[in-house]
C-alpha cells in the first residue's frame, strides 16, 4: 500500500505543538479592522488551539 500523502493546504494552515496539539491562525484579521475593538484584534493575534472534535480529521490530512 502507498504512503498517505500530506494535504498541502492543511499543512500550510496547521502546526503541531510539542505536546501533539494543533495550532492555527485566527480568521478575520486582514481587513475591515476599524469596527473591531482593540481587545478583539489583540485576541485574534494569538494562535488558536484546534478543538478535540476536529483533531482526528486534521491529523489524517497532515499524515500524522
Amino acid at each position: 500500500m502507498q504512503k498517505m500523502k500530506t494535504h498541502r493546504g492543511a499543512a500550510k494552515r496547521f502546526k503541531v505543538t510539542g505536546t501533539g496539539k494543533l495550532t492555527y491562525k485566527h480568521a478575520f484579521t486582514s481587513h475591515i479592522l476599524t469596527k473591531k475593538t482593540a481587545k478583539r484584534k489583540r485576541q485574534l493575534r494569538k494562535d488558536g488551539i484546534l478543538d478535540k472534535t476536529n483533531e482526528k480529521s486534521v491529523k489524517r490530512l497532515l499524515g500524522i
